[in-house]
């Protein structure tokens, strides 16, 4: 896939679910994982006018506050979202990671929505950056010592402007 837009999506996935997502995106063409940024999700809609956006992932570790030194090591493309059926993927399972069932809220009643990922890869390690030296998009969006704990839109990094 080609950048089109010079804007990304930067996300917290615990690393669990990148895993058994992985699989899933490659057998059935995307993974969905779980937000209440509905809004944003809207939003993002509307800017990327039908192109998919490079999606920047870093490793959440639960209970731990995230840090500006966490590192994205994962790489894709948001296509879509849908909003949840009561909490439930529209689809059942079969575009999420399986390790979220071992986790009841993560697959009924939780989500507000679900964002969709092909192309979920680990980006190799010379590609890597820290969540620290990325911009928000947006003036007012996260703070160097607040990262975010959800998706926020970035400026892609021109290290990963050529990623596929």
């Amino acid at each position: 896939m080609q950048v089109v837009h010079d804007f990304a999506l930067l996300a917290p996935v615990p690393h669990e679910h990148l895993e058994s997502g992985r699989p899933v995106a490659e057998k059935t063409g995307f993974v969905a994982f779980g937000t209440n940024k509905w809004e944003l999700f809207r939003k993002l809609d509307d800017m990327r006018e039908g192109d998919p956006v490079p999606v920047l992932i870093y490793p959440s570790d639960e209970g731990i506050a995230a840090k500006a030194s966490f590192i994205v090591r994962w790489f894709g493309w948001y296509i879509d979202h849908v909003e949840s059926n009561n909490g439930r993927h529209p689809k059942g399972m079969s575009h999420r990671p399986p390790s979220t069932e071992k986790y009841a809220a993560d697959n009924i009643g939780h989500w507000a929505a679900f964002w969709h990922v092909k192309g979920l890869h680990e980006l190799p390690p010379e590609k890597r950056v820290s969540i620290g030296k990325i911009q928000s998009y947006a003036a007012g969006g996260w703070r160097k010592n607040a990262p975010p704990r959800g998706p926020e839109l970035v400026i892609l990094p021109e290290i990963l402007s050529y990623e596929s």
